[in-house]
């Protein structure tokens, strides 16, 4: 059971880069990586990648 000190905490991540974005879009959409191998590997939430997926798909 949990103590009132112990609250769940939101996992902060730092900004990516834009060449971590087009990579990490590159290699899902080339079949490299699979999108949840991607958030582990990148530590970016799958949401987050969906959104880039979404965004710079036809750049």
């Amino acid at each position: 059971m949990k103590t009132q000190n112990e609250h769940w905490r939101k996992k902060s991540y730092q900004k990516a880069t834009l060449e971590t974005k087009l990579l990490v879009v590159d290699q899902i959409l080339n079949c490299q990586l699979p999108n949840n191998q991607a958030s582990k590997k990148y530590d970016v939430p799958r949401t987050t990648i969906s959104y880039w997926l979404r965004k710079y798909r036809y750049e």
